[in-house]
């Protein structure tokens, strides 16, 4: 969903490929690359098999084929919940997980690959033309964090995606920078977050539409902690009978927000909370800069022509297109 970059002059960088986009992986000190590998490699795993839309096996999934029982959760399946629950509290419901069905209904009922391939051999005609209406609601979630107990009511579908990302890179460069030492960025997809100390003048990143154009970029900034995610609906689109189609829903219409913005990136304490700010960003359309100062929250704010307009504290672009 999101669209960042980063290059460290000294260190060691390596990227992978995961969930049909990339991983990045930078650390300051090149001889901690390996161990620090190993723990990005375990933490991926362990969101993929809990939370994983795509994974029949998945956790959520297997959970979800219990309508109505209460289900103890993972470790970690708990732990992305409740991060996931509390974003829809703290959005007023602008990001929130129950919009499973409306994104099945948009055509993202598969891996974003296998959606491409499906739309460019002329499949799946009905999709993008559902009526909508509001999500089921996150509130309906039965959810008791202490005792990692979830009763997910009949008819209600959970989807993680706005989430799970997020949570994996600030899980990872915490994970890392605890047991392998040194400084460490994550980025997956350009969900990014870092942790440890930073190189001098900070972690580089180049802000992009999408994270694989990095000569494409709109500005490169600076981070020394926290998180920074972007969110676009020029990338994990498809086309469909009734036009193009992305992965973003307004859950109060169940539906691709009209927004005035082609891209959303924001800086905050954490990836997943800057994620879920720039998702937000997105559904809200012209509400969302004064929705993002509210909350000092930096953002960059890229219009449908390509206009940028930097909000709160974002430093002012030297480069726009």
């Amino acid at each position: 969903m999101t669209a960042t970059t980063a290059d460290l002059a000294e260190g060691a960088r390596l990227d992978l490929e995961i969930w049909s986009t990339t991983a990045t992986l930078v650390v300051t000190d090149g001889d901690r690359l390996t161990p620090a590998q190993a723990e990005l490699r375990i933490v991926l795993a362990e969101v993929e098999a809990a939370c994983s839309r795509f994974r029949p096996d998945s956790e959520i999934n297997r959970l979800l084929a219990r309508p109505g029982r209460p289900v103890t959760l993972s470790a970690t399946l708990n732990a992305v919940l409740a991060a996931a629950l509390r974003i829809a509290s703290a959005t007023g419901g602008l990001v929130d997980p129950t919009v499973a069905a409306a994104v099945v209904a948009a055509g993202y009922d598969r891996d974003i690959a296998a959606v491409l391939d499906r739309a460019l051999a002329g499949g799946r005609s009905d999709a993008g033309i559902a009526p909508g209406g509001p999500v089921p609601g996150w509130d309906r979630l039965d959810h008791d964090p202490a005792a990692a107990r979830l009763t997910v009511p009949p008819g209600v579908g959970i989807d993680l995606g706005a989430t799970a990302k997020a949570f994996a890179a600030d899980q990872a460069v915490a994970r890392i920078a605890e047991r392998v030492g040194g400084g460490v960025l994550v980025g997956l997809g350009g969900d990014l977050a870092v942790a440890g100390p930073a190189p001098d003048g900070g972690w580089r990143i180049a802000v992009a539409d999408d994270h694989r154009a990095r000569a494409a970029g709109h500005q490169t900034v600076s981070i020394t902690s926290g998180g920074l995610a972007t969110s676009s609906t020029t990338t994990r689109r498809w086309p469909t009978a009734a036009g193009w189609r992305h992965h973003i829903i307004d859950p109060r219409t169940g539906r691709n927000p009209d927004s005035r913005w082609r891209t959303a990136s924001v800086a905050a304490a954490s990836c997943v909370d800057a994620n879920a700010a720039a998702t937000a960003a997105i559904v809200l359309g012209d509400a969302a800069p004064a929705w993002l100062a509210e909350r000092h929250l930096p953002a960059l704010l890229v219009d449908v022509d390509g206009t940028t307009r930097p909000v709160a504290d974002w430093p002012h672009p030297e480069v726009t297109s």
